[in-house]
């Protein structure tokens, strides 16, 4: 298992293009938990937080390879903003597994 995440973890083009693979798979997780969060018909108090830090993670994603500690942040701020919103999970889920591509957070001693 350890493995295939470092095999993800390394940068690797896209078919035919420049651009990173874990970008482009930030991006569309992004974009896909975004949509649905718009469409969502509940409000809830911490809605404007996700919506601020999933635009800040598209910006990152549409500038390059994003900052890693500050794509773990983002996700920490999203899924506490709406992590016990059960029909958001997935989404939420596929953009934890998009920011994991670019590699596992330092161990702490």
């Amino acid at each position: 298992m350890l493995r295939s995440v470092e095999q993800k973890s390394e940068q690797r083009p896209a078919a035919g293009g420049d651009e990173d693979v874990r970008v482009t798979e930030l991006r569309t997780a992004v974009s896909r938990l975004r949509r649905q969060l718009a469409v969502h018909p509940a409000e809830f108090p911490d809605r404007g937080i996700a919506e601020e830090e999933l635009a800040a993670l598209a910006a990152m994603a549409a500038h390059g390879v994003p900052e890693v500690p500050r794509l773990r942040r983002s996700l920490l701020l999203i899924a506490g903003a709406i992590g016990s919103v059960s029909a958001l999970s997935r989404g939420l889920t596929d953009v934890r597994h998009a920011v994991e591509l670019f590699g596992e957070p330092p161990r702490r001693r």
